[in-house]
Order: C-alpha cells, then sequence, then structure tokens
C-alpha cells in the first residue's frame, strides 16, 4: 500500500554511536540524554559484509539498563540470522539488516516481528530498489544508505533521494523510512523531502560541543512536509 496517507511525522535525529567516545560510553549516552535524543542508532560491523569491524551485542546489552531510548541495531553483517538471538537478548528495540547480505528476507523478518521488535532492512547506494520491494509489507523500517556502508563520515549521495522518494511511495503507513550516511546541516532537508523520516547522523552530533543544539539544529532542518 502507498503511504500517501500517512499524517506529517515530526523527524527523529537518531546518532550514530559508531562515532561517540567508546571511552566514555556511559557518559556519552547521559549526554544524549540530556540533549533530548530517544532514538540510538548501533552500526554492527564484522569486517566480512563490510571492510571494518566495530562492537557487538556484548557493549549493546551492557549498556541498555542506563537509558530507555530506543536502540535500532543496524546489523552490517554478513549473517544476521546467525546472531539475531544475541541482537535480541541485548535489548533492541528494531533490527535491521541488509538486503545485499539476505536476498530472501521474509523468514528473519518475521523472525524479528515475532520476538515483539521492529523489524527493518536496509539498502546500499547502488542496489535498485527493486530488490527490496516486494517485503516492504513486512518492514516497520526501511533504511536507506546514502554512503557505502563501514566507514563513518563519508560524502552524501544526493542519487540515493530518488530511490527514497520511490521507496516511500511504497511503504505501508505504519513504516518509517529512514536515511543514513553524511547526514548534516547542508543535506538533512533534502533527505526530509524525499520522504525520510529518521535522520542518522554521527560527525553532525559528536563533533560538536552542544549535542542538545546540534540535534535541535536537525530537527529544525528536516522539519517539512512530506
Amino acid at each position: 500500500m502507498a503511504n500517501s496517507t500517512t499524517s506529517h511525522r515530526p523527524p527523529v535525529i537518531a546518532p550514530s554511536m559508531l562515532k561517540c567516545d567508546f571511552g566514555n560510553l556511559n557518559g556519552e549516552i547521559e549526554r544524549l540524554e540530556r540533549a533530548g535524543s530517544n532514538w540510538l542508532h548501533w552500526d554492527v560491523m564484522d569486517g566480512h559484509f563490510v571492510p571494518n569491524m566495530s562492537y557487538g551485542a556484548m557493549v549493546i546489552q551492557s549498556v541498555r539498563p542506563r537509558t530507555k531510548a530506543f536502540f535500532e541495531a543496524h546489523l552490517m553483517i554478513s549473517d544476521p540470522a546467525k546472531y539475531l538471538d544475541d541482537y535480541l537478548k541485548a535489548g533492541c528495540d528494531a533490527i535491521t539488516f541488509h538486503i545485499e547480505a539476505v536476498p530472501e528476507p521474509l523468514e528473519l523478518l518475521r523472525r524479528i516481528k515475532a520476538a515483539g521488535r521492529k523489524a527493518g532492512l536496509a539498502i546500499n547506494p547502488c542496489t535498485p530498489s527493486g530488490w527490496i520491494e516486494p517485503f516492504l509489507a513486512e518492514c516497520d523500517l526501511v533504511l536507506v544508505m546514502s554512503v557505502e556502508p563501514g566507514f563513518g563520515g563519508q560524502k552524501f549521495k544526493p542519487e540515493v533521494l530518488d530511490k527514497a522518494k520511490a521507496l516511500k511511495s511504497k511503504l505501508s503507513p505504519h513504516a518509517l523510512l529512514s536515511i543514513d550516511g553524511g547526514i548534516a546541516a547542508p543535506t538533512i532537508a533534502s533527505a526530509a523531502a524525499a520522504g525520510c523520516q529518521i535522520f542518522v547522523a554521527g560527525s553532525a552530533i559528536f563533533d560538536e560541543p552542544d549535542y542538545q543544539k546540534a540535534i535541535q539544529n536537525l530537527e529544525q532542518l528536516a522539519n517539512v512536509e512530506n
């Protein structure tokens, strides 16, 4: 079902925890909470699906009791089904995995939803939207990558906005469209105009001295009707 009847939702700025100071992880979460952040985006990389490695379920589980924020695990890994139970146990509220890693994702999407969590599919910049369109009805969340996954600080690829628009028009009314990669003051408004509602931001928050001011600025720029 097309999403033409969905009412306007306020934008959600989701800090990408990949860019935080892991030497002071608890402090970073406290700062984000004071800044009004209620959605934390955890990028999980295995060194195989993407050419880099990050943290795993143990790190997420260790901080889960310290905040009531919504936790989304973005699994940039080759075999998300193998490790799904670890991220469910860690307390993730949403689990997003890549269509490039799981070309037939229905079973895994349904496993996530059966566990009472939100199920998401991510798509890389060069992957045609047609790869995930048959599965949109099972998605609570679709994540459009506006950079190649694996490294923070990359330049936003504006060509993905047409893909975002196409996917938004086909999403179920309950589903959210998210974008990740190069999201900052110069890019967030165009992403919002393309229909995105969740904006994963790393450097645009963590490189700023005042997290609250950074998040509020991004929210204002993204607060457009779509």
